[in-house]
Protein backbone atom coordinates (compact mmCIF):
# COMPACT_ATOMS: atom_id res chain seq x y z
CA UNK A 1 0.00 0.00 0.00
CA UNK A 2 1.42 3.27 -0.86
CA UNK A 3 2.31 5.78 2.05
CA UNK A 4 0.32 8.78 2.18
CA UNK A 5 1.89 12.17 0.85
CA UNK A 6 2.94 15.01 2.96
CA UNK A 7 3.52 18.14 1.06
CA UNK A 8 6.19 20.42 2.22
CA UNK A 9 6.47 24.19 1.97
CA UNK A 10 9.76 26.03 2.89
CA UNK A 11 9.59 29.36 3.38
CA UNK A 12 13.17 30.52 3.15
CA UNK A 13 16.26 29.19 0.94
CA UNK A 14 19.51 30.60 3.06
CA UNK A 15 20.88 29.34 5.54
CA UNK A 16 18.76 27.01 7.60
CA UNK A 17 16.74 26.56 3.78
CA UNK A 18 19.46 24.66 2.68
CA UNK A 19 19.69 22.34 5.84
CA UNK A 20 16.22 21.86 5.49
CA UNK A 21 16.12 21.02 1.93
CA UNK A 22 18.61 18.14 2.36
CA UNK A 23 17.08 16.62 5.34
CA UNK A 24 13.91 16.58 3.31
CA UNK A 25 15.60 14.84 0.46
CA UNK A 26 17.55 12.59 2.91
CA UNK A 27 15.02 11.58 5.25
CA UNK A 28 13.27 9.15 3.94
CA UNK A 29 16.64 7.30 2.68
CA UNK A 30 17.63 6.80 5.99
CA UNK A 31 14.49 6.17 8.15
CA UNK A 32 11.56 3.89 7.55
CA UNK A 33 8.83 6.98 7.64
CA UNK A 34 5.19 5.88 7.71
CA UNK A 35 4.38 9.08 5.06
CA UNK A 36 6.53 9.91 2.04
CA UNK A 37 7.78 13.95 2.42
CA UNK A 38 7.05 15.43 -1.11
CA UNK A 39 9.13 18.50 -1.45
CA UNK A 40 6.17 20.77 -3.01
CA UNK A 41 7.28 24.42 -3.21
CA UNK A 42 10.40 26.96 -1.68
CA UNK A 43 9.27 30.66 -1.07
CA UNK A 44 11.28 33.54 -0.46
CA UNK A 45 11.12 37.25 -1.18
CA UNK A 46 13.46 37.59 -4.33
CA UNK A 47 12.52 35.57 -7.26
CA UNK A 48 15.77 35.44 -9.08
CA UNK A 49 17.13 34.01 -5.87
CA UNK A 50 14.41 31.57 -4.72
CA UNK A 51 13.95 29.99 -8.28
CA UNK A 52 17.71 29.17 -8.60
CA UNK A 53 17.33 27.40 -4.94
CA UNK A 54 14.50 25.52 -5.71
CA UNK A 55 16.15 24.12 -8.87
CA UNK A 56 19.05 23.51 -6.90
CA UNK A 57 18.03 21.87 -3.75
CA UNK A 58 15.10 19.57 -5.83
CA UNK A 59 11.80 21.80 -5.13
CA UNK A 60 9.29 21.07 -7.64
CA UNK A 61 7.68 24.46 -7.64
CA UNK A 62 8.93 28.06 -6.23
CA UNK A 63 6.96 31.36 -5.24
CA UNK A 64 7.00 34.60 -3.54
CA UNK A 65 4.12 34.88 -1.80
CA UNK A 66 3.57 32.75 1.32
CA UNK A 67 0.44 34.06 2.07
CA UNK A 68 -0.64 32.42 -0.92
CA UNK A 69 1.06 29.11 -0.12
CA UNK A 70 -0.06 28.28 2.93
CA UNK A 71 -3.82 28.10 1.83
CA UNK A 72 -3.17 25.86 -0.67
CA UNK A 73 -4.98 22.77 -0.78
CA UNK A 74 -1.94 20.55 -1.53
CA UNK A 75 -0.07 21.87 1.20
CA UNK A 76 0.13 19.58 4.15
CA UNK A 77 3.18 21.04 6.24
CA UNK A 78 4.86 24.64 6.36
CA UNK A 79 8.35 24.75 7.37
CA UNK A 80 9.74 28.32 8.73
CA UNK A 81 13.12 29.23 7.96
CA UNK A 82 12.80 33.15 7.58
CA UNK A 83 14.35 35.81 9.54
CA UNK A 84 12.69 36.34 13.26
CA UNK A 85 10.26 38.82 13.10
CA UNK A 86 8.26 37.05 10.53
CA UNK A 87 8.39 33.90 12.58
CA UNK A 88 5.16 34.41 15.03
CA UNK A 89 2.56 36.19 12.00
CA UNK A 90 3.23 32.80 9.16
CA UNK A 91 3.26 30.44 12.43
CA UNK A 92 0.27 31.53 13.42
CA UNK A 93 -1.13 31.99 9.73
CA UNK A 94 -0.45 28.16 9.00
CA UNK A 95 -1.59 26.78 11.53
CA UNK A 96 -5.59 28.91 10.99
CA UNK A 97 -5.43 27.49 7.24
CA UNK A 98 -5.03 23.72 8.66
CA UNK A 99 -1.42 23.38 8.13
CA UNK A 100 0.85 21.14 10.67
CA UNK A 101 3.81 23.56 10.87
CA UNK A 102 7.58 23.27 11.85
CA UNK A 103 9.09 26.93 12.60
CA UNK A 104 12.95 27.78 13.04
CA UNK A 105 14.15 29.34 16.49
CA UNK A 106 12.89 31.25 17.98
CA UNK A 107 9.33 31.22 18.02
CA UNK A 108 9.06 35.07 18.28
CA UNK A 109 11.41 38.18 18.66
CA UNK A 110 8.86 38.68 21.79
CA UNK A 111 7.16 36.05 24.80
CA UNK A 112 3.83 37.75 24.04
CA UNK A 113 3.77 36.91 20.33
CA UNK A 114 5.70 33.60 21.25
CA UNK A 115 2.97 33.18 23.68
CA UNK A 116 -0.05 34.07 20.78
CA UNK A 117 1.59 31.06 18.23
CA UNK A 118 1.41 28.79 21.76
CA UNK A 119 -1.66 29.59 21.79
CA UNK A 120 -2.94 29.16 18.15
CA UNK A 121 -1.15 25.64 18.23
CA UNK A 122 -2.78 24.15 20.86
CA UNK A 123 -5.94 25.54 19.68
CA UNK A 124 -5.71 23.48 16.22
CA UNK A 125 -4.75 20.31 17.85
CA UNK A 126 -2.28 20.33 14.56
CA UNK A 127 1.50 19.02 14.59
CA UNK A 128 3.80 21.96 15.58
CA UNK A 129 7.67 22.01 16.32
CA UNK A 130 10.70 24.45 16.95
CA UNK A 131 14.26 23.60 15.30
CA UNK A 132 16.15 23.25 18.56
CA UNK A 133 17.87 20.66 15.86
CA UNK A 134 20.90 19.59 18.63
CA UNK A 135 18.24 17.56 20.63
CA UNK A 136 18.44 15.04 17.85
CA UNK A 137 22.46 15.38 18.19
CA UNK A 138 22.83 11.42 19.14
CA UNK A 139 25.32 12.23 21.82
CA UNK A 140 22.90 14.72 23.32
CA UNK A 141 20.05 12.34 23.09
CA UNK A 142 22.20 9.76 24.87
CA UNK A 143 23.47 12.26 27.06
CA UNK A 144 19.64 13.07 28.24
CA UNK A 145 19.05 9.09 28.54
CA UNK A 146 21.71 8.71 31.21
CA UNK A 147 20.82 11.78 32.82
CA UNK A 148 16.82 10.48 32.93
CA UNK A 149 18.09 6.53 34.01
CA UNK A 150 19.55 8.78 37.25
CA UNK A 151 23.27 7.50 36.39
CA UNK A 152 24.68 10.82 37.84
CA UNK A 153 22.44 11.14 40.70
CA UNK A 154 21.28 14.47 41.57
CA UNK A 155 22.04 17.09 38.84
CA UNK A 156 23.55 20.12 40.73
CA UNK A 157 25.26 22.28 37.79
CA UNK A 158 24.35 22.77 34.09
CA UNK A 159 27.30 25.41 32.64
CA UNK A 160 27.56 25.88 28.86
CA UNK A 161 29.14 28.58 26.65
CA UNK A 162 28.27 29.11 23.22
CA UNK A 163 31.31 30.85 21.83
CA UNK A 164 31.53 31.48 17.43
CA UNK A 165 33.55 34.53 15.96
CA UNK A 166 31.84 35.62 12.63
CA UNK A 167 31.26 38.99 13.23
CA UNK A 168 34.68 39.85 14.98
CA UNK A 169 35.52 41.97 12.27
CA UNK A 170 34.14 45.58 12.40
CA UNK A 171 33.62 45.72 9.00
CA UNK A 172 30.89 42.58 8.67
CA UNK A 173 28.15 44.32 7.87
CA UNK A 174 24.76 45.18 9.47
CA UNK A 175 22.74 41.90 8.65
CA UNK A 176 19.55 41.12 10.04
CA UNK A 177 20.73 39.21 12.49
CA UNK A 178 22.47 42.70 14.06
CA UNK A 179 19.33 44.57 14.10
CA UNK A 180 17.01 44.01 17.29
CA UNK A 181 13.81 44.67 15.34
CA UNK A 182 14.60 41.68 12.88
CA UNK A 183 16.33 39.72 15.11
CA UNK A 184 14.98 40.37 18.84
CA UNK A 185 17.93 39.85 20.04
CA UNK A 186 22.07 39.29 19.44
CA UNK A 187 24.46 36.26 20.58
CA UNK A 188 21.79 36.06 23.42
CA UNK A 189 18.82 34.75 21.57
CA UNK A 190 21.05 33.49 18.67
CA UNK A 191 23.17 31.26 21.01
CA UNK A 192 21.76 31.22 24.51
CA UNK A 193 18.80 30.28 22.84
CA UNK A 194 20.22 26.67 22.18
CA UNK A 195 21.72 26.30 25.19
CA UNK A 196 18.54 27.07 27.39
CA UNK A 197 17.30 24.39 25.40
CA UNK A 198 19.61 21.91 26.04
CA UNK A 199 19.55 22.23 29.73
CA UNK A 200 16.07 21.87 29.72
CA UNK A 201 15.88 18.71 27.61
CA UNK A 202 19.17 16.82 29.23
CA UNK A 203 18.15 17.90 33.30
CA UNK A 204 14.57 17.62 32.78
CA UNK A 205 13.81 20.75 34.53
CA UNK A 206 12.55 23.92 34.40
CA UNK A 207 14.43 27.53 35.45
CA UNK A 208 13.05 29.56 37.78
CA UNK A 209 14.99 32.50 38.21
CA UNK A 210 17.84 34.33 36.63
CA UNK A 211 20.60 37.18 36.95
CA UNK A 212 21.78 38.54 33.51
CA UNK A 213 24.44 41.15 31.73
CA UNK A 214 25.15 41.70 28.32
CA UNK A 215 27.21 43.94 26.28
CA UNK A 216 27.37 45.38 22.60
CA UNK A 217 31.30 46.23 21.96
CA UNK A 218 31.39 47.15 17.84
CA UNK A 219 28.42 49.41 18.27
CA UNK A 220 28.77 50.76 14.80
CA UNK A 221 28.94 48.65 11.80
CA UNK A 222 28.54 49.76 7.91
CA UNK A 223 24.82 49.31 6.34
CA UNK A 224 24.50 46.08 3.83
CA UNK A 225 24.37 46.42 0.69
CA UNK A 226 23.69 42.20 -0.40
CA UNK A 227 23.73 38.90 0.73
CA UNK A 228 23.80 35.49 -0.33
CA UNK A 229 21.82 35.25 3.31
CA UNK A 230 24.13 33.25 5.22
CA UNK A 231 27.20 34.01 7.29
CA UNK A 232 29.49 35.15 4.65
CA UNK A 233 29.22 36.78 0.97
CA UNK A 234 28.50 40.19 2.75
CA UNK A 235 28.45 43.27 0.64
CA UNK A 236 28.76 46.45 2.46
CA UNK A 237 27.61 49.96 1.36
CA UNK A 238 29.64 53.08 2.52
CA UNK A 239 27.04 54.08 4.97
CA UNK A 240 27.14 53.61 8.88
CA UNK A 241 24.93 51.89 10.88
CA UNK A 242 24.32 51.33 14.38
CA UNK A 243 24.29 47.65 16.09
CA UNK A 244 21.06 47.47 18.27
CA UNK A 245 21.65 43.76 19.60
CA UNK A 246 24.18 42.18 22.13
CA UNK A 247 27.51 41.01 21.16
CA UNK A 248 27.77 38.84 24.87
CA UNK A 249 25.28 37.90 27.29
CA UNK A 250 26.25 36.12 30.36
CA UNK A 251 23.55 34.66 33.33
CA UNK A 252 23.11 32.56 35.99
CA UNK A 253 20.36 30.11 36.96
CA UNK A 254 18.59 28.14 39.15
CA UNK A 255 16.16 25.53 38.03
CA UNK A 256 13.36 23.97 39.51
CA UNK A 257 14.92 20.13 40.62
CA UNK A 258 17.31 22.38 42.81
CA UNK A 259 19.91 22.87 40.43
CA UNK A 260 22.21 26.41 39.44
CA UNK A 261 23.45 27.07 36.35
CA UNK A 262 25.63 29.30 33.91
CA UNK A 263 25.50 30.59 30.62
CA UNK A 264 27.77 32.64 28.53
CA UNK A 265 26.78 33.39 24.55
CA UNK A 266 29.36 35.39 22.15
CA UNK A 267 29.89 35.80 18.35
CA UNK A 268 33.40 38.05 19.29
CA UNK A 269 35.55 34.72 20.47
CA UNK A 270 38.81 34.61 18.27
CA UNK A 271 39.09 30.96 17.26
CA UNK A 272 35.94 30.09 18.20
CA UNK A 273 34.08 28.83 14.88
CA UNK A 274 30.79 26.87 16.52
CA UNK A 275 32.14 26.03 19.95
CA UNK A 276 28.39 25.22 21.68
CA UNK A 277 30.22 23.25 25.31
CA UNK A 278 28.10 22.38 28.49
CA UNK A 279 28.90 19.96 30.97
CA UNK A 280 26.33 18.55 33.88
CA UNK A 281 27.55 17.65 37.23
CA UNK A 282 25.32 15.35 39.55
CA UNK A 283 25.78 13.59 42.63
CA UNK A 284 27.39 10.38 40.79
CA UNK A 285 29.38 11.94 38.14
CA UNK A 286 29.45 14.60 34.92
CA UNK A 287 28.93 14.61 31.72
CA UNK A 288 30.29 17.03 28.97
CA UNK A 289 29.68 17.75 25.53
CA UNK A 290 31.19 19.69 22.92
CA UNK A 291 29.53 20.10 19.50
CA UNK A 292 32.80 20.86 17.57
CA UNK A 293 33.23 16.91 18.44
CA UNK A 294 29.73 16.55 18.20
CA UNK A 295 30.23 12.31 17.89
CA UNK A 296 31.47 12.47 21.56
CA UNK A 297 30.58 12.78 24.72
CA UNK A 298 33.08 12.87 27.97
CA UNK A 299 31.89 11.07 30.88
CA UNK A 300 33.08 10.86 34.58
CA UNK A 301 31.60 8.58 37.38
CA UNK A 302 32.88 8.53 40.95
CA UNK A 303 32.01 5.28 41.30
CA UNK A 304 34.76 3.77 38.80
CA UNK A 305 37.20 2.25 40.76
CA UNK A 306 39.98 3.85 42.45
CA UNK A 307 42.72 4.24 40.24
CA UNK A 308 40.80 4.18 36.90
CA UNK A 309 38.68 7.06 38.15
CA UNK A 310 38.82 9.97 35.27
CA UNK A 311 36.30 11.99 32.17
CA UNK A 312 36.60 9.04 29.13
CA UNK A 313 35.58 9.67 26.13
CA UNK A 314 32.21 7.85 24.99
CA UNK A 315 31.85 7.55 20.73
CA UNK A 316 27.99 8.31 20.51
CA UNK A 317 27.86 6.17 17.32
CA UNK A 318 26.96 2.57 18.64
CA UNK A 319 23.87 1.66 17.18
CA UNK A 320 21.61 1.19 20.28
CA UNK A 321 21.95 5.11 20.67
CA UNK A 322 19.63 7.63 19.68
CA UNK A 323 18.80 7.42 15.80
CA UNK A 324 22.56 5.94 15.17
CA UNK A 325 20.08 2.38 13.77
CA UNK A 326 19.92 4.28 10.79
CA UNK A 327 23.16 5.40 9.88
CA UNK A 328 26.86 3.86 9.87
CA UNK A 329 28.80 0.96 11.52
CA UNK A 330 30.52 1.56 15.10
CA UNK A 331 32.44 4.98 14.94
CA UNK A 332 31.63 5.94 11.35
CA UNK A 333 30.57 9.69 12.27
CA UNK A 334 27.68 11.33 11.25
CA UNK A 335 27.52 15.38 10.70
CA UNK A 336 25.75 18.60 11.76
CA UNK A 337 23.54 18.00 8.56
CA UNK A 338 22.16 15.15 10.38
CA UNK A 339 20.65 16.33 13.17
CA UNK A 340 18.37 18.40 10.80
CA UNK A 341 17.52 15.00 9.52
CA UNK A 342 17.15 13.01 13.01
CA UNK A 343 14.44 16.27 13.26
CA UNK A 344 12.40 15.02 10.17
CA UNK A 345 12.29 11.71 10.94
CA UNK A 346 10.56 12.66 14.51
CA UNK A 347 8.44 15.10 13.11
CA UNK A 348 7.06 12.80 10.03
CA UNK A 349 6.61 9.89 12.50
CA UNK A 350 4.38 12.56 14.24
CA UNK A 351 2.49 13.43 11.71
CA UNK A 352 1.90 9.70 10.16
CA UNK A 353 0.70 8.55 13.84
CA UNK A 354 -1.00 11.57 15.23
CA UNK A 355 1.41 11.90 17.90
CA UNK A 356 3.31 15.42 19.13
CA UNK A 357 6.66 16.06 17.70
CA UNK A 358 9.35 17.63 20.02
CA UNK A 359 10.42 20.47 20.83
CA UNK A 360 6.96 21.61 20.25
CA UNK A 361 5.61 25.51 20.54
CA UNK A 362 5.35 24.78 24.51
CA UNK A 363 9.35 24.44 24.51
CA UNK A 364 9.76 27.24 22.02
CA UNK A 365 7.35 29.37 24.38
CA UNK A 366 9.28 28.17 27.54
CA UNK A 367 12.88 28.91 25.78
CA UNK A 368 11.31 32.34 24.97
CA UNK A 369 9.78 32.91 28.38
CA UNK A 370 13.94 32.69 29.74
CA UNK A 371 15.50 34.70 27.00
CA UNK A 372 13.03 37.39 28.31
CA UNK A 373 13.72 36.94 31.85
CA UNK A 374 16.89 37.16 31.36
CA UNK A 375 17.37 40.49 29.02
CA UNK A 376 15.32 42.14 31.86
CA UNK A 377 17.47 41.10 34.45
CA UNK A 378 20.53 42.86 32.79
CA UNK A 379 18.45 46.27 32.08
CA UNK A 380 16.88 46.29 35.65
CA UNK A 381 20.54 44.69 37.74
CA UNK A 382 18.88 42.29 39.62
CA UNK A 383 17.44 39.00 39.71
CA UNK A 384 14.22 37.79 37.61
CA UNK A 385 11.92 35.20 38.06
CA UNK A 386 11.10 33.21 34.87
CA UNK A 387 7.21 33.41 34.16
CA UNK A 388 5.36 30.88 31.53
Amino acid sequence: MAKKQVNVALIGYAFMGKAHSNAYRQVGRFFDLPVDPVMKVLVGRSEAKVAAAANHFGWEEYSTNWEDVIHRSDIDLVDIGTPNDSHAVIAQAALKAGKHVLCEKPLAITLPDAKASFDVAKQTGLINGICHNYRKAPAIAFAQQLVASGKLGKIRHFRGTYLQDWILDPSVPLVWRLDKTIAGSGSHGDLNAHLIDTARFVMGAEFTEVSGMSETFIKERPLLADTDGGLSGFKSSGEMGKVTVDDVTAFLARFDNGATGTFEATRLAPGRKNYNRWEINGEKGSIAFNLERMNEIEIYLVDDPQGLQGFHTIQATENFMPYMEAYWPVAHIIGYEHTFVNMMKDLFVAIGTGTQFTPDFEDGLKNQAVLDAVEKSAESKQWKSVEY
